[in-house]
């Protein structure tokens, strides 16, 4: 189980070693490395220097500094930004990709792009939304995707349209999403010190349902990795673009 791996492909390729399947929780693409300001779309296409001072404003909270130093940046690229920014995108896809094991079942992330993703899955990929699949005996329901914030990434959807895709899920034994339920101690980021978007949605499909586990990402360093509601328990599977290391979920 792996969520949040922001480009990185080496570790990618060994994450699914002695498991029965692998699960991909999302965000594969890597716009921007906050550990490391040289890695990323962004840094590729515009320097250190603007990497490191957009980080500075996201993380002071200063978001519409940052947007109008993001579009000061974009100005410059013209006409053509989406073709850029899909370019390398699809550079990131065809390695990510190709590291998956047989087999793999994913969703995406917030900085996902869907439209994308059909082309690179292979036969060996099973993508889900808003589904189910059975995979050992057990019933995973998959969710991905963001809710709207001030970053604006790729995938972010409306509350409504997120609750949809959960409720359509229904009983599971195992509920994988990208974004976590809304629990100050799970949206909680130590190092970019800000609450990061949850769903109450997802947090009152825990509470009514009382799956075994609720897994996701999104939230690189949480306050806490992992608590029980009611009869789930929750974890953080983990920033695996950070660690390296999967988390396993036997049973």
């Amino acid at each position: 189980m792996v969520s949040d791996v922001h480009g990185n492909a080496r570790d990618l390729a060994r994450a699914g070693e002695g498991a029965d399947a692998l699960i991909c929780l999302g965000d594969l693409v890597l716009f921007l490395d906050y550990a490391d300001h040289s890695r990323g779309i962004f840094p590729d296409l515009f320097g250190v220097e603007n990497a490191d001072r957009i980080v500075e404003l996201r993380t002071a909270r200063r978001f519409e500094e940052a947007r109008e130093l993001g579009a000061r940046l974009w100005a410059g690229v013209g006409e053509h930004r989406a073709e850029v920014i899909e370019q390398a995108v699809r550079k990131q896809y065809a390695e990510m990709f190709a590291a998956f094991p047989t087999p793999t079942y994913a969703t995406y992330g917030n900085v996902d792009m869907p439209p994308l993703w059909q082309e690179y899955a292979g036969p060996g990929t099973t993508v889900l939304d808003g589904e189910r699949v059975e995979i050992g005996g057990l019933v995973f329901g998959f969710v991905g995707g963001g809710l709207r914030t001030p970053m604006r990434t790729p995938y972010e959807i409306s509350d409504e349209e997120y609750a949809a895709k959960i409720e359509a899920v229904g009983e599971v034994d195992v509920l994988c999403t990208h974004i976590p339920p809304e629990v100050p101690e799970l949206v909680y980021d130590t190092v970019a010190r800000r609450f990061e978007r949850g769903s109450r949605a997802l947090l009152d499909a825990i509470r009514r349902t009382r799956p075994r586990y609720a897994l996701f990402g999104h939230v690189h360093q949480p306050l806490v990795r992992r608590m029980r509601i009611g009869a789930t328990e929750c974890v953080n599977v983990g920033h695996f673009a950070g660690s390296g290391k999967p988390w396993a979920l036997e049973w």
